[in-house]
C-alpha cells in the first residue's frame, strides 16, 4: 500500500497587492480516499475481534463517551495503538489582568499525538505523487520505495519515476528545494 499524493500546479501569492504576479509552484496534498462509515468500521473491528457486532458497537459508543467526557474535562486520553488526544484552544493575548475573559478564545481544537509505532509505520509506507501542471494535465509520476526519505528521480538514482526519468512539465519540474513547503496551506 502506498500514500497517494497530487502535486498540483499553483500560482501563490505572498502579498496582498493585486499587482502582485505571484509565483507558480507545484504545491502537494494528499490525495483522500472516501471517508470510511462507523458502520463499516465496526464491522471490520468485529471480524477482527472475533466478537458480534453488536458487543463491537456498544464498545464503540461507550468509548467515544468516555473519550469525549475526559477529554473535556481536560485529560489527554489515549486512543489505543494511535496515540492520544486532548482538547486545546487559540486565544488572543491580553496585557492586563481585567481584560482576560472567555470571549478572547478564538478556536477550540482537539490535538492528536499519534503513538512512536504508528509515525514509523507511516514513515516506512511508500509513497505515490501525481503532478498536474496548471491546466490539469499529468505531466509527471513518481514513486518512493519509502525509507522515510523522498527521492528525486531525476537527480539521484534511487526510486522510480514510471515516466523513465523525463521531465515533461516543460518548466524545469517545478518543484521546490529542500522540502519546504511555498504552498502556505496545511500540508
Amino acid at each position: 500500500m502506498a500514500l497517494k499524493v497530487k502535486a498540483i500546479e499553483k500560482n501563490i501569492k505572498f502579498t496582498k497587492n493585486p499587482n502582485d504576479p505571484g509565483v507558480w509552484r507545484y504545491v502537494m496534498q494528499p490525495e483522500l480516499y472516501i471517508a470510511l462509515s462507523q458502520e463499516k468500521v465496526i464491522k471490520e473491528a468485529a471480524l477482527r475481534s472475533g466478537v458480534s457486532k453488536g458487543v463491537m458497537r456498544a464498545c464503540w459508543d461507550a468509548a467515544g463517551e468516555v473519550i469525549k467526557a475526559w477529554a473535556t474535562e481536560g485529560h489527554s486520553v489515549a486512543l489505543p495503538g494511535l496515540g492520544s488526544m486532548r482538547f486545546g484552544l487559540r486565544a488572543k493575548s491580553v496585557e492586563k489582568v481585567e481584560d482576560v475573559k472567555s470571549s478572547l478564545i478564538t478556536a477550540r481544537r482537539i490535538i492528536f499525538t499519534p503513538a512512536v509505532d504508528l509515525k514509523e509505520e507511516l514513515a516506512d509506507t511508500a509513497v505515490q505523487i501525481t503532478c498536474f501542471d496548471r491546466t490539469g494535465k499529468e505531466v509527471k509520476r513518481v514513486t518512493s520505495t519509502d525509507d522515510g526519505t523522498i527521492e528525486d528521480p531525476e537527480n539521484t538514482n534511487t526510486g522510480e519515476n514510471t515516466n523513465g526519468g523525463e521531465n515533461q512539465g516543460g518548466n524545469g519540474g517545478g518543484t521546490s528545494q529542500g522540502g519546504e513547503n511555498t504552498g502556505g496551506g496545511d500540508q
